[in-house]
């Protein structure tokens, strides 16, 4: 049945949304900290995210796909573990092999499939065609438009140069990232997409991840215009007020209820005193490196104003967004994610994780994590690789062949700051433990692309 209001718009003009498909939004920040915005106690006035929390499900344990950048996003997109997907670490475009495999089933590709009209507006790094290796961009995973940078903005925030449209370079363009993502997405949305179908628009952020830039009087307000702490706050108001806009728009278009908007961080900031705390940062996997914002917002549908203690990650967000729109996920695929929607519909209790929280990243001490209920188990790697920061594809048989050691155990719950070591008296947990976290690794290396090949 047509609810009345949009009964009222198609009267005035061609439909804008769907009234039995809702519209999807994914929002996400690059390295930003588990405790940066303001519903998440940080320091940071983020008075739009803050309403998306208050009306919608906040998760106060949240988790990236990785601690880096390229193969979160990996995760994100399949709802797989990146390793599965072909990335193994942040894309190097010039000078690796590595992207998101073709053969992936994207959310985008799921959501087109289903009537939608897709666009993708931001940072992308899931590798893009260079002078030296072909390689798929965003419409081979699934999207009608796209407008994307390769990996950050550059030379920073402000006045960037890097951004590609359709395959086509866009030249330097005046004013701020955030803004700039913002104001591609609304033109998609006014004259672009399909406006009788139902749309999915992926808006991945550049702030606040480094070269940074924010407008001075933002900056002002978190202290003086070179103080890089006031900067990176900057930077993260900014994009709270482009999304401020944003959703004004999807508003002006149709009801609340018709659009569900999922906010998250790629991984964690390279901010120490961003981590609430929590041991490590970007590029570690230890909580504050994997930690960061997870916010569900579906008026009507979504509990509003909950906060969810259930731990639950960005390699959730495919299998939750096929359960809350009733779609069809993957046949034949390996899910590592598991669908949230009974959590997110006040139904918690039916939850059940099919598989624990595993993280892995060849540069990491610890190279792994898993979080299993309470328990987060870590290992160092039992292989020694070059003293490169930048991933190599020649480490990729000892990656898939190298096993792990000095393993060590932590009570999350009783000590989020992973300070106290329990391994040695809980001996028969760490073995347990270990079984499953070798189980997930074994499955998930013999996915693994063979780049080096």
């Amino acid at each position: 049945m047509i609810r009345p209001i949009v009964l009222f718009l198609c009267l005035l003009t061609v439909p804008l949304f769907s009234a039995e498909k809702p519209n999807v939004v994914m929002l996400l920040a690059d390295d930003l900290g588990y405790q940066d915005i303001g519903c998440y106690d940080g320091p940071v006035k983020t008075p739009t995210l803050d309403d998306l929390a208050a009306h919608g499900t906040r998760f106060q344990t949240f988790y990236s796909g990785c601690a880096v950048c390229s193969p979160s996003r990996a995760t994100l997109l399949t709802g797989r573990h990146h390793i599965r997907a072909g990335v193994y670490s942040w894309i190097f475009d010039e000078g690796q092999k590595s992207h998101l495999l073709e053969r992936e089933v994207t959310l985008a590709e799921i959501l087109k499939g289903a009537g939608y009209s897709t666009a993708h507006v931001g940072k992308w790094h899931l590798g893009l065609p260079s002078e030296k290796f072909d390689k798929p961009t965003p419409d081979k995973h699934g999207f009608d438009h796209w407008f994307a940078t390769w990996n950050n903005a550059e030379p920073s925030h402000h006045n960037p140069e890097t951004f590609i449209r359709n395959g086509e370079p866009v030249g330097k363009l005046e004013g701020y990232s955030c803004q700039l993502v913002v104001d591609e997405a609304i033109e998609w949305l006014d004259h672009h997409r399909d406006p009788e179908a139902p749309f999915f628009l992926n808006v991945w952020f550049h702030e606040p991840h480094a070269p940074i830039a924010a407008p001075d009087e933002i900056v002002s307000d978190y202290g003086k215009l070179k103080d890089k702490a006031a900067v990176y706050s900057g930077t993260i108001d900014n994009t709270d007020r482009a999304i401020r806009r944003l959703v004004a728009k999807l508003r002006k278009m149709g009801a609340p209820e018709d659009t569900l908007i999922i906010y998250a961080s790629d991984n964690g900031s390279y901010r120490d005193d961003r981590t609430g705390g929590l041991r490590g940062r970007k590029g570690m996997n230890w909580e504050g490196g994997i930690r960061v914002p997870g916010i569900f917002h579906w008026p009507g549908v979504i509990g509003e104003g909950v906060v969810a203690t259930e731990p639950a990650g960005i390699v959730d967000i495919l299998p939750t967004v096929c359960g809350l729109l009733g779609l069809e996920k993957p046949e034949g695929v390996h899910l590592d994610g598991s669908d949230l929607s009974a959590i997110l519909k006040g139904e918690g209790e039916s939850f059940r994780r099919h598989q624990p929280l595993f993280w892995h990243l060849q540069k990491s001490r610890p190279v792994v994590a898993m979080r299993h209920g309470k328990w987060s188990l870590v290992a160092d790697p039992a292989y020694e690789l070059s003293t490169s920061n930048m991933f190599e594809e020649s480490w990729i048989p000892a990656i898939k062949g190298g096993g792990y050691t000095n393993f060590q155990l932590f009570d999350l719950e009783a000590d989020p700051n992973q300070e106290t070591n329990l391994a040695g008296e809980n001996g028969e947990l760490v073995e347990e433990l270990k079984a499953k976290l070798l189980g997930i690794n074994a499955s998930i290396m013999s996915d693994g692309a063979d780049w080096h090949k």
